[in-house]
């Protein structure tokens, strides 16, 4: 029975992200099924301010969907996601950057939902949760200040993440073209930048959600390492891992090479696209 395709988008992307994977895997003869979590896609929040022309006070105090939106909302949604794919078949999951913390926390609690994990460049904590892994030597490149640049709120007081992805400042592009798509065009980057939400969760997760070997070390799983990533650099991808075959080490990553930055294969995603076709096939030989 073909599998289902299901794609898990990272911060402050949504479904919208993967349509020309999901074209390019369609003429590959492969169902998919693009998620937005809670608070993403269309039921996003896109305050008027975030219009032309802006208003920066504005945008800093809207209140907005995501304040209220948990990790564990996020868990649920995609189990609920996954409940309904499985029913129809094999399940291959697909999770890009912080969409990896929900997809270990599902395959922590739901691994009977799952035929594959697959990560791309995605966060798979381990040793450590997500943000201590911030002070690591993997990311002493990483440009702390990327997301500071187009940061459009205090945090604290909204209760969420809100950043201005519409700015037309020259340093705020070049530095988000550096961390993400630093093989792209500029035209590139504009058009990736325009399906992005101004709006992401806090909640990214907790020491609970690191990968059990009981459960998540239990499922096939496939590492696909970015090999220009900038912003989840190549060292921390190998470090995560190596912690995970650690692990489980009966039950290694099966490890993968895409060449390109953090969106490249989605901006261009012939060769993910048959990535994943042959992943999902060898889904259905080796169940």
């Amino acid at each position: 029975m073909q599998p289902t395709v299901v794609l898990l988008h990272g911060a402050f992307a949504n479904s919208f992200s993967f349509a020309p994977l999901q074209a390019e895997l369609g003429l590959l003869g492969h169902r998919s099924v693009a998620v937005d979590l809670p608070g993403h896609g269309f039921a996003a929040t896109y305050p008027r301010a975030y219009q032309t022309p802006q208003d920066p006070k504005e945008l800093a105090a809207a209140p907005g969907v995501l304040k209220s939106v948990s990790h564990a909302d996020n868990t649920a949604h995609l189990i609920a996601v996954l409940e309904r794919a499985s029913a129809n078949g094999p399940v291959v999951l697909v999770a890009h950057s912080r969409g990896g913390v929900v997809a270990t926390a599902v395959a922590n609690t739901r691994p009977d939902l799952i035929d594959r994990l697959v990560y791309v460049a995605a966060w798979c904590p381990v040793d450590l949760e997500v943000a201590a892994y911030y002070a690591e030597p993997e990311m002493a490149e990483v440009d702390p200040d990327v997301l500071g640049h187009v940061l459009a709120c205090d945090p604290a007081e909204l209760g969420l993440i809100r950043a201005n992805f519409r700015t037309a400042d020259d340093r705020a592009l070049a530095g988000l073209k550096d961390a993400f798509l630093a093989d792209g065009t500029d035209d590139e980057l504009l058009a990736f930048l325009a399906t992005l939400q101004p709006d992401e969760s806090l909640d990214a997760g907790g020491p609970d959600d690191r990968a059990r070997a009981g459960s998540w070390g239990s499922l096939p799983r496939t590492y696909v390492r970015l090999t220009g990533d900038a912003s989840l650099p190549l060292a921390l991808q190998d470090r995560l891992i190596r912690e995970g075959d650690a692990l489980t080490p009966d039950n290694p990553f099966d490890v993968r090479t895409l060449h390109g930055s953090h969106l490249r294969w989605m901006v261009r995603p012939e060769a993910a696209a048959r990535l994943l076709a042959e992943i999902a096939g060898e889904t259905v030989s080796n169940p």
